[in-house]
């Protein structure tokens, strides 16, 4: 019974101890959560907070990027892919002093950002639908992004969070970080100890300040900075807009990019669609309907009615059909009826006495009318 009292005993002194160890965990954890916003400075990008983009090796791009900031490059000198990708707001500073400089202040951001004390416990996985707070959240080795990752600024315009990474940075695919509660991209900072990679789709906040390469990978929206130092900056047809200032970084974006693109679009479709359709039409249906019915109707008909006088060609068969059987008949009954016609002389005597014999001659005249 004794050993069994004893074992109990130590059994509840075990768990009491675990229990403490975790009370005092968590105090801890609180009290640096409670204490982040006042514990973190900004970090001073110098130079270096003009360039949407600027890498120490190459810029690479592929498809219709838009760089919103200057795009620099320095010591390396091979951009490709702008076009068709475009900077406004901004130019490109290829191996130049403004680069060199900015790589220099770049270098100087990146050591103040590691250099400052972590307010959280370390972290490798971030995201999830979760929340927060200003601080500064270290990664001992590689930091993973994933779903949706919500910062809340907690009503103050200038809290920062900060995110050291020890190796790599990744974002999984479609992943979206969300500001709220006055929280500002431009007082977002990922200092990263190798690379980052941010996957199709995401949606991102802050400044990326990579010791070699950064790859946005195709379609990303970035509000920040896409700073490589010694490495190559990789884009694909992505949209990367880097805020001036916190007091003005968030509306800034819309009013820069809106001119741009809108006067671009506008005059090139009006005025070629206009005139092309107008003048094409109206000419060539007026003049080929009008001019073709016209002739065609009036002299058609109007002759037709005029060769008509043909009918008066008949009366040719009409004369044939008269004179045969009319000469026929007459000389026949005048052979019948004097028989002694072969005296001359008798002839002559019965016309002087007898006038009414003249009915012989008839088939002469009347043939001679008909004829002409």
């Amino acid at each position: 019974m004794t050993d069994i009292s004893n074992r109990a005993v130590r059994g509840r002194a075990a768990l009491l101890t675990v229990a403490l160890a975790l009370l005092t965990a968590v105090a801890v954890f609180i009290a640096m959560q409670s204490n982040a916003g006042a514990l973190v400075t900004p970090v001073d990008l110098g130079t270096a907070g003009a360039f949407g983009v600027l890498a120490g090796s190459t810029v690479t791009n592929t498809g219709a990027t838009i760089v919103s900031g200057d795009l620099g490059l320095s010591p390396g000198s091979s951009v490709t892919g702008f076009p068709p990708g475009t900077v406004i707001n901004g130019s490109m500073q290829i191996t130049n002093a403004l680069a060199a400089d900015a790589q220099n202040d770049l270098t100087t951001a990146y050591n103040a950002a590691a250099a400052q004390t972590p307010t959280a416990p370390p972290v490798s996985f971030i995201g999830a639908g979760q929340t927060l707070t200003p601080g500064v959240y270290d990664a001992t080795s590689t930091l993973e992004v994933g779903g949706a990752l919500t910062l809340d600024g907690q009503g103050d315009p200038n809290a920062v969070f900060i995110f050291q990474v020890g190796s790599g940075l990744t974002t999984d695919v479609g992943t979206t970080i969300l500001l709220i509660n006055d929280a500002n991209a431009c007082n977002v900072f990922w200092q990263v100890g190798s690379s980052a990679v941010l996957e199709t789709g995401t949606t991102f906040q802050g400044t990326v300040m990579a010791l070699t390469s950064i790859t946005v990978d195709r379609r990303n929206t970035i509000a920040g900075r896409m700073l490589a130092r010694n490495g190559a900056v990789t884009l694909d047809d992505d949209s990367i807009v880097a805020p001036t200032s916190c007091a003005s970084s968030s509306p800034s974006p819309s009013p820069s990019i809106t001119p741009t693109v809108t006067p671009t679009i506008t005059p090139t479709v009006t005025p070629t669609i206009t005139p092309t359709i107008t003048p094409t039409i109206t000419p060539t249906i007026t003049p080929t309907i009008t001019p073709t019915i016209t002739p065609t109707i009036t002299p058609t008909i109007t002759p037709t009615p005029f060769p008509t006088p043909t009918l008066s060609s008949a009366p040719t068969p009409t004369p044939t059909l008269t004179l045969i059987p009319t000469p026929t008949p007459s000389p026949t009954r005048t052979s019948l009826s004097s028989s002694p016609s072969p005296s001359p002389t008798s002839v002559k005597h019965h016309r002087h006495k007898h006038p009414k014999p003249a009915p012989v001659p008839t088939p002469v005249p009347t043939t001679l009318p008909v004829t002409g």
